[in-house]
C-alpha cells in the first residue's frame, strides 16, 4: 500500500506505489545490500540566508563510501569508470582507469572541497596504518558536484573534522537520502535533489548477486524529468528556483558478483542510461562520470605467485546491465523523493519534489499532458 503524504511526509519511490525494472530489489534497497560495503555521512548545514558570502550559510557536506571495512589500502578491488560528460571531477579516476583497481575511500564533497576531502583521507589512512606513505603513497578517490546555489562556496564549509566524521561513520544498514551528506545543497531537475540509493538481485549461474548504487544528484532541467518512463517535469512547472544551475551526477556503482576491471567499466557506462532513464542528456556543463567496483575478491599490493582470478562469462552479465540502469534510476528519484524543501545563500529557496502530485500525475499521465503509462507495483 502507497504511503500517505497528503501533509507533506517524505518517502522512498517505492513507497509511494512507483517501480524501476522487473528484478528483485535488495532487503535494505541500498548500496549496503552488497554485503561489506560501507556508507558514512555528515551534514553541514548551519545559517541564515542574509548572511554575506563568506560568511555563510552552509548547506553541504561529506558522504564517504567504503568498498569494505578491511584493510582496503592493502585489499584493493577491482573497479572501472566512465564519463558521460566531463565537466566535473573525481580525482583518482586516472589510477582507476589504468590499474582497473580501488584501493581508497571514495568520498562525495562540493566542488571547492575537494582538497580537503583528499588531504584529509591520506591522513585518515595514514593515522591507521604506518605503511601509508612508506610502502607507497595513498591516491584517495574523490567526486564532486556544484552545490554554490544553497551553499556559501566561498566560505569553505567542509573542514578535516567533517571529512574525518563521515568516514568513522561509514557502516552498513540503511543509507540516508536526499539533503544529507554530500547532498545537502544540491538540486536536480530545479528540486532539492541529494543523496539517492537503490539495489537489485540478480541471478548467474545458479548464484545470487546484489548490484547497488549510490548517485549524488545535481544535475538536469525540470521539463525533461521522467519517472518510470512518463515525463512529470512537463506538468510540474511551478516551484521553480530563482535560477537554474546546470550541476552534475556521481554515480557509484557496487556488486559482489566476480567481475574483472574491464567488466565494472561496462557496468559503470550502463549507470549512464540509469541517468537518461530519468531525464538526463548529459548536457555541456553537466560532470556525470559512474564508478564500478566489485567486492567478490581482494588484490594485494604484493605478490609472490600469479593471482587467480575468476569472473562471470560476458554473456552471463547481461542482469548485471538491467540491474545497473534501473538501481540508477531510482536512485536519483530516491533523492528528489526524500529531500526536503531548503533555503539557503541569498535566501534562495529551493522546493521539494510534491509527491503527493506525483503520485496524480503518474495515475493519469495522459490529464496532465505527460504521454506514456507509470507501472505500479
Amino acid at each position: 500500500m502507497a504511503h500517505d503524504v497528503s501533509g507533506g511526509a517524505r518517502a522512498r519511490l517505492r513507497d509511494l506505489g512507483i517501480t524501476i525494472g522487473a528484478l528483485p530489489v535488495g532487503r535494505l534497497n541500498a548500496i549496503t545490500d552488497v554485503p561489506g560495503v560501507l556508507v558514512g555521512q555528515c551534514t553541514v548545514s548551519w545559517g541564515g540566508p542574509n548572511l554575506l558570502p563568506g560568511e555563510g550559510p552552509a548547506r553541504t557536506g561529506v558522504t564517504a563510501v567504503l568498498p569494505h571495512g578491511g584493510d582496503l589500502f592493502h585489499e584493493r578491488v577491482r573497479a572501472g569508470a566512465f564519463v558521460a560528460n566531463g565537466v566535473g571531477e573525481v580525482v583518482g579516476i586516472t589510477p582507476i582507469r589504468e590499474w582497473g583497481l580501488i584501493e581508497t575511500p571514495i568520498l562525495l564533497t562540493n566542488s571547492q572541497s575537494i582538497g580537503v576531502a583528499y588531504d584529509t583521507t591520506v591522513r585518515w589512512m595514514m593515522e591507521r596504518d604506518p605503511r601509508v606513505g612508506v610502502e607507497d603513497v595513498a591516491m584517495p578517490v574523490v567526486g564532486e558536484c556544484d552545490d554554490s546555489l544553497l551553499n556559501d562556496a566561498r566560505g569553505m564549509r567542509v573542514l578535516p573534522e567533517h571529512v574525518r566524521a563521515a568516514l568513522d561513520a561509514a557502516a552498513p544498514g540503511p543509507v540516508a537520502e536526499g539533503g544529507v551528506g554530500a547532498g545537502t545543497g544540491m538540486i536536480a531537475f530545479d528540486f532539492k535533489g541529494g543523496i539517492g540509493t537503490s539495489s537489485r538481485v540478480v541471478e548467474a549461474y545458479g548464484a545470487s548477486y546484489a548490484v547497488g548504487v549510490l548517485v549524488l544528484s545535481n544535475f538536469g532541467w525540470r521539463h525533461r524529468l521522467t519517472v518510470d518512463g512518463v515525463r512529470v517535469g512537463r506538468a510540474l512547472t511551478d516551484l521553480m528556483p530563482i535560477q537554474h544551475r546546470e550541476g552534475s551526477c556521481i554515480v557509484v556503482c557496487a556488486t559482489d558478483a566476480p567481475l574483472s576491471s574491464r567488466q565494472c567499466t561496462r557496468l559503470a557506462a550502463r549507470c549512464s542510461f540509469g541517468l537518461a532513464l530519468t531525464g538526463s542528456y548529459a548536457s555541456d556543463t553537466s560532470g556525470e562520470i559512474m564508478l564500478a567496483f566489485s567486492t567478490a575478491a581482494r588484490l594485494p599490493r604484493t605478490t609472490s605467485a600469479p593471482l587467480e582470478h575468476v569472473r562471470l562469462g560476458d554473456d552471463a552479465i547481461g542482469p548485471l546491465f538491467e540491474a545497473a540502469v534501473d538501481t540508477t534510476a531510482e536512485a536519483v528519484l530516491n533523492s528528489l523523493c526524500a529531500a526536503e524543501t531548503t533555503e539557503g545563500r541569498a535566501g534562495t529557496k529551493v522546493f521539494a519534489l510534491p509527491l503527493e502530485r506525483l503520485q496524480q500525475i503518474l495515475r493519469k499521465p495522459e490529464s496532465f499532458g505527460c504521454r506514456g503509462e507509470a507501472r505500479r507495483g
